[in-house]
């Protein structure tokens, strides 16, 4: 039984309540966020705030997903599920990209709150780790489907790259990036793939592409005069999908194109928007929430249908 494709749409809730919470507070306090300007002291009040809200958070996210997802399907003893061949992998990078970018917001927020570094990596970068493996749960104990053990790996690599990053270097110098574009896929099964605008760009992994953003400055000289804000990025996507695991020949009494499925490598240059330098702390906020989207740059895709090809602007 395929797994239902709900991960992107609840870590847009998550991604767009933590905006919602950040917003009223963080611009408040007298230290800015994301300027690594952290208390020197636990501040118990900011600390009350980001519990509070990561409680708020998780509670209200998770029933939402209870009440539209779980409630009406039929209960199960806890079991696994093998899903690893679904989607060509592409949705397993979604996972470990989710899971990193919430440890990203997690380990900030622990900080500002005061908390001691080595505190903050461990606790807050952990949750979206923590949060997913809930999700993971709740579909083991659900009939329709069960939990999957690829997923949970994929969180946990997530969650490992953020982490070990903020302990090897105290800074991120790669970021797992997604970026998307329409595909002629989601009109033939625009309940799996979407009907289109948002829906399809949560749904498609024909559109969908992930990448390994890696900042070039931070590997050289301090001296270096090398832009800090420019990246390179290897990317992986798929094409050809009309089902998580193969294409059916038909859908609702229509025949469908057989397409082949195949998969797709790019290299492109990127933008850290974290390393663009601002005195505005409100950009620099801005720039952080936006910086899991890969920016549309020139690309090199090889795939085994096409061979090489160039783009002249990729996304």
């Amino acid at each position: 039984m395929q797994k239902i494709n709900h991960l992107a749409i609840h870590i847009k809730i998550i991604v767009l309540l933590i905006i919602l919470f950040s917003a009223g507070k963080i611009f408040s306090q007298s230290q800015p966020y994301f300027l690594k300007k952290y208390p020197d002291t636990l501040n118990k009040k900011r600390l009350t705030y980001v519990i509070g809200g990561q409680s708020i958070i998780y509670v209200s996210t998770l029933a939402v997903l209870y009440q539209a997802w779980y409630k009406d399907y039929p209960q199960s003893n806890f079991h696994w599920i093998n899903d690893n061949n679904e989607w060509m992998q592409v949705d397993k990078i979604g996972h470990a990209t989710a899971s990193a970018y919430i440890g990203k917001f997690g380990y900030e927020f622990y900080r500002w709150a005061g908390v001691e570094r080595k505190k903050a990596i461990w606790i807050g970068g952990s949750a979206g780790f923590i949060y997913l493996t809930v999700i993971e749960i709740l579909d083991g104990f659900s009939a329709q489907w069960g939990a999957s053990m690829g997923d949970f790996i994929s969180n946990a690599a997530g969650t490992a790259l953020f982490i070990g990053q903020q302990f090897a270097w105290d800074e991120q110098r790669f970021y797992l990036k997604w970026s998307y574009h329409p595909t002629e896929y989601a009109q033939y099964r625009p309940d799996l793939l979407g009907s289109g605008g948002i829906e399809s760009a949560l749904k498609d992994y024909n559109g969908q592409t992930y990448w390994l953003s890696g900042n070039l400055k931070s590997f050289l000289p301090k001296k270096s005069k090398f832009p800090g804000w420019l990246n390179v990025a290897i990317g992986y996507g798929a094409e050809g999908m009309l089902g998580a695991n193969s294409n059916p020949p038909e859908h609702n009494g229509k025949v469908l194109p057989e397409y082949q499925r195949y998969r797709k490598y790019y290299l492109s240059l990127d933008v850290d928007l974290s390393r663009i330098k601002t005195r505005s702390h409100f950009l620099k906020f801005i720039f952080n929430v936006l910086n899991f989207v890969k920016i549309p740059l020139p690309a090199l895709e090889y795939n085994k249908l096409d061979g090489v090809k160039l783009h002249g602007l990729y996304f």
